[in-house]
C-alpha cells in the first residue's frame, strides 16, 4: 500500500484513480499531485479563445480567435458504461444544483433521447434505410465467429487487420452495417481485428439498433463542463494538486541486480511555460499513475482562413512510454500506435454560427431536431482503391446549447474526416489542407447532394457563409491510434509484472475484455491502479456486464443479422 500518488496526465483515467484513492482508500485529496500540460485530456471543450495555446498554430493571433472548439467527443452508453456512471454518481454536477454529474447527464438524456431517423445519407439518394443492414451470409458466417470466438482464444487475431480477416469477403465493406460501424465507432478496414471483436462482445445489443442510435446517451452540454469540469472542482475541492506546463520526459528507475524491479525513484519534466528543466524525487511512500498515450497529443487547430498545420511531434504521453520501455522489455509497444499516422489520423471541424440558418437546413433536410442524431455522408463516386463507394465525411448536430456560454442564436456543429489524405468532391483539396471555410463548403455540397426539398441548400450558401463566427480545424494525427493493429503484448498491464510503484492507466492499456477509445476503459484502468495502491480489494470493483453471454441478446442479434 501507498500513501501518496503522483499523476502524469490530468485527464479522465488519472482524475478517475485520484476519486478512487479519496473515497475507497480513504487518502487525503493533499497527498495527490497531478503533473500535466492541461486538466482534460481528450474530454475537451471550450469557447476558442480559452484553449491550450498548446493546440495552436505558434503564430496563430489567439486573441482574434472566436467561437468554440471540441476537438471531438465520445458517445456515452449507460448499459456498458458501469465505471463511468459510478465515477460521475460521486461528484457533483457544476451546472445543475442538487445533482450529481450522473443524475444531470441522466435527467437530460431522458429528456432529449436519440432517435436518428437519416442515420445515413447518400447523394442521389437522400436518406438510406439502414435498417437493412445489406450483409449477405459470408457476412454473417464471420461476424459470427467474432461473436463467439472465446475470451482465451483472442491472441488468434494477434496482428490481424480487419481487412486481412474479411479477406475473402470484400463485401462487407458495401454494406450498411460496415458504414453504420464504421462511423459510429471510428473503426478503418486496417484497423486491429481484435478490436472489433471486442466490441462485438460488449456492444452486441447495439447491434440490433445501430440504425438508430437508441442506445447512445449524451451529456447536457460538451464533454470537459459535464464530465471533466465536475472532477476538476470535486478534485480541488478535496485538496489535489494540479501542477499545469509540465511535460514528463523521462523517468529515473531504481537500480537493481536482476534489472527486471520497477521502481520510480525520480520524474524529469520540462515546465513549458518558462522552458526550465526540473525533477521531482519520488519516495517510496508514492504511487506514479501514467497515461501513456493520448489520441489528442500533437493536435493542432487552424481557423476560417488557415488550415490546421501538421505538428510532427511524436506526442508527449507515448514519448515517455517510449522512454520507460528503454528500461523494461515488458511494457508493451508505442510505435505500433503512434509510428504510422496513416493509420490514425484524423481531420474534425467545430463550427459557430451567429444564427440557425444552417441548422434549420439540416434539420430539413434530415427530418430530425438537433440533439437526435449523428449523421453520415456516403459518396456516389468511387473513392478508394478499388473503386468502392465509401463515408466522405461525418457531422455531430448536438443540442443547443452545446456550450453554458453560447448565445441563444448560436449553433455549434461538429464533424470530422476519418480519411483527411482524401480529397473532397466539392473543394479540390486534401481535407486535411482545407480552411475552416472549404470545410463548410464541402459540408453544403455534401448536403446538397441529398437535398429533398424544392431550394436546394446550395442556394442558401452565401447567408450561411455570412452567419459564420468560425469553422476551426483540429488536425489530430493519432485520433484513431487505439485502434491500430496490434498483438495483446503491445499494450502494458496496468500494473506491469515486478512494479512496485508504477501503474498504466488510460486507453492504451490492456485490460481483459474492455474496449477502448470509451471513457469507460479510461476510468476502469484508474480506478483499477487506485485499489491495487490504496490496498483496496477488487472484489469491490464495479461489475462489468456481458452482454455477449445473454441468450436473449444473442437471438436479437442473430434476427437482425438477417434483415
Amino acid at each position: 500500500m501507498k500513501k501518496k500518488a503522483i499523476m502524469i496526465g490530468a485527464g479522465l483515467a488519472n482524475m478517475a484513480a485520484a476519486v478512487y484513492l479519496i473515497q475507497e482508500g480513504k487518502w487525503s485529496g493533499s497527498n495527490i499531485t497531478f503533473y500535466a500540460l492541461d486538466k482534460h485530456g481528450a474530454n475537451d471543450g471550450s469557447a476558442a479563445n480559452e484553449a491550450s495555446e498548446e493546440y495552436w498554430n505558434q503564430n496563430h493571433p489567439m486573441e482574434n480567435t472566436k467561437g468554440f472548439i471540441a476537438r471531438g467527443g465520445r458517445m456515452l452508453n449507460y448499459r456498458t458504461y458501469v465505471d463511468l456512471m459510478d465515477l460521475l454518481s460521486r461528484i457533483p454536477s457544476v451546472t445543475e444544483s442538487g445533482m450529481s454529474a450522473e443524475e444531470d447527464t441522466r435527467d437530460f438524456d431522458s429528456k432529449h433521447r436519440t432517435y436518428d431517423k437519416a442515420r445515413l445519407l447518400e447523394g442521389g439518394i437522400g436518406i438510406v434505410d439502414g435498417h437493412k443492414l445489406g450483409l449477405n451470409n459470408m457476412d454473417r458466417i464471420l461476424l459470427s465467429r467474432l461473436v463467439m470466438m472465446p475470451d482465451n482464444q483472442e491472441e488468434k487475431l494477434d496482428n490481424v487487420t480487419i481487412a486481412e480477416y474479411f479477406k475473402d469477403d470484400p463485401h462487407m465493406f458495401q454494406t450498411n452495417f460496415w458504414y453504420m460501424w464504421e462511423t459510429t465507432f471510428a473503426f478503418r478496414v486496417q484497423s486491429s481485428a481484435q478490436e472489433l471483436r471486442r466490441y462485438m462482445h460488449q456492444m452486441i445489443y447495439e447491434f440490433t439498433q445501430i440504425e438508430h442510435l437508441v442506445g447512445v446517451n449524451r451529456t447536457r452540454y460538451n464533454q470537459y463542463e459535464s464530465i471533466m469540469l465536475p472532477l476538476i472542482k470535486y478534485l480541488q475541492k478535496q485538496g489535489c494538486k494540479f501542477v499545469m506546463n509540465r511535460r514528463v520526459t523521462d523517468f529515473e528507475f531504481k537500480d537493481t541486480p536482476m534489472q527486471d524491479e520497477i521502481t520510480v525513484t525520480a520524474l524529469k519534466m520540462e515546465n513549458t511555460e518558462i522552458g526550465k528543466e526540473e525533477k521531482v524525487e519520488v519516495d517510496n511512500q508514492t504511487a506514479v499513475f501514467f497515461t501513456n498515450g493520448s489520441i489528442t497529443d500533437s493536435a493542432t487547430l487552424g481557423d476560417f482562413n488557415t488550415p490546421a498545420p501538421e505538428n510532427m511531434d511524436y506526442g508527449a504521453a507515448s514519448s515517455l512510454w517510449k522512454k520507460a520501455c528503454e528500461h523494461f522489455y515488458n511494457l508493451g509497444s508505442p510505435d505500433k500506435f503512434f509510428n504510422d499516422r496513416n493509420d490514425s489520423e484524423w481531420v474534425s471541424f467545430t463550427l459557430t454560427t451567429k444564427d440557425h440558418t444552417l441548422l434549420n437546413e439540416i434539420t430539413r433536410i434530415t427530418t430530425q431536431v438537433p440533439g437526435n442524431a449523428l449523421n453520415s455522408f456516403i459518396s456516389t463516386s468511387p473513392i478508394t482503391p478499388l473503386g468502392q463507394k465509401d463515408v466522405n465525411m461525418s457531422i455531430v448536430v448536438h443540442h443547443q446549447p452545446h456550450f453554458t456560454t453560447q448565445k441563444h442564436n448560436e449553433t455549434v456543429i461538429w464533424g470530422y474526416f476519418l480519411y483527411p489524405r482524401r480529397k473532397g468532391e466539392f473543394i479540390d483539396k486534401q481535407y486535411i489542407k482545407m480552411t475552416g471555410k472549404e470545410m463548410l463548403q464541402e459540408l453544403i455540397g455534401q448536403l446538397s447532394k441529398v437535398d429533398p426539398g424544392p431550394h436546394n441548400i446550395k442556394d442558401l450558401e452565401d447567408k450561411i457563409l455570412a452567419s459564420v463566427i468560425n469553422c476551426i480545424p483540429c488536425y489530430m494525427p493519432y485520433a484513431s491510434a487505439l485502434f491500430n493493429n496490434r498483438a495483446k503484448s503491445d499494450r502494458p498491464e496496468i500494473i506491469p509484472k515486478h512494479s512496485t510503484n508504477l501503474a498504466f492507466t488510460g486507453e492504451f492499456v490492456e485490460q481483459p475484455y474492455q474496449m477502448i477509445f470509451t471513457e469507460e476503459s479510461a476510468v476502469r484502468s484508474g480506478e483499477v491502479a487506485a485499489f491495487h495502491f490504496a490496498g483496496v480489494p477488487m472484489s469491490k470493483l464495479v461489475s462489468t456486464p456481458r452482454y455477449d453471454k445473454d441468450p436473449k441478446t444473442l437471438m436479437k442479434a442473430t434476427k437482425r443479422m438477417f434483415s
